[in-house]
């Protein structure tokens, strides 16, 4: 063999060398990259609770309004049995989050998220309307020393279980929304175990995060006084409307404003709300 095949041979492994390395390398850059690429936080969720005397459909309007702010949204179905029973339930949506999550409670539904929002996901509380009692405190006693509010006349108790009458409902409930819409909603209402406003809270989640409170001025079933008194004991930031305790139907617009503050969606100066 002469030099000039020699040296071809040579050139051709040299070639082949110097091609192998810059595949090779081509083949690594993007999966490099990739991993230099940080993966996109999960998206907030907001987890709606509802209270007594309605159900998880009520949030309908609210979580149309966060989705299209770019929110997840997940109604709880109460069983209404007890509060241990109620804040299991939410325990389990708050499991399944894929991240951060603001817990919204309207009327019982805030003592639900009082006993069940003592969680690492859990980065805000808002109240809709609702209870919040300490630990050692049941819904029951809430309203002591407050107006006793006229909805609760019109309460039914029925082997155990309570109902509120197709009057209170219409006058006192609901009484902001349109007489239809306020009977299909006495119609579809979940009764509560009377024994569930005599469970005492064993966490006060409020303790250690951020709270919003949203007083209904014209609530007939939870005096507004005791709404504003426990918005300013459990240092919530204190919106308001002119409405009736079933806000999130009759004013989901300013319901899902204070959610979407408590998310960081929007600045406080810029919320939708009314004070007062």
């Amino acid at each position: 063999m002469n030099r000039s095949v020699f040296a071809a041979f040579a050139y051709v492994r040299q070639s082949a060398l110097v091609l192998g390395l810059a595949l090779a390398c081509a083949g690594l850059a993007p999966a490099a990259a990739a991993a230099e690429t940080p993966s996109p936080a999960p998206a907030t969720t907001a987890i709606l609770v509802h209270g007594a005397f309605a159900d998880a459909d009520s949030w309908a309007q609210v979580a149309k309004r966060l989705q299209a702010r770019g929110l997840h949204t997940v109604s709880v179905r109460l069983p209404l049995t007890s509060l241990h029973d109620d804040a299991e339930a939410t325990r389990r949506a708050l499991q399944a989050a894929p991240g951060p999550v603001v817990l919204v409670g309207h009327s019982w539904g805030g003592t639900v998220i009082t006993e069940a929002g003592d969680d690492a996901k859990v980065a805000a509380l808002v109240y809709v309307a609702a209870f919040a009692p300490d630990v050692g405190q049941n819904t029951a006693g809430q309203g002591s020393g407050y107006p006793t509010p006229p909805g609760l006349a019109h309460l039914v108790a029925d082997d155990g279980v309570l109902r509120i009458d197709e009057q209170g409902m219409l006058q006192d409930f609901a009484q902001d929304l349109k007489p239809r819409v306020a009977r299909e909603l006495f119609r579809a209402q979940l009764p509560i175990h009377a024994r569930a406003f005599d469970d005492t809270v064993a966490h006060a989640a409020w303790k250690g995060r951020p709270s919003w409170y949203l007083v209904a001025r014209q609530d007939r079933m939870i005096a507004p006084q005791l709404q504003t008194a426990t918005a300013q004991r459990i240092g919530a930031e204190l919106r308001s409307i002119a409405g009736s305790h079933a806000a999130p139907l009759a004013h989901p617009g300013a319901v899902a404003e204070v959610i979407l503050e408590a998310a960081g969606k929007r600045p406080p100066q810029a919320a939708a709300h009314e004070e007062g």
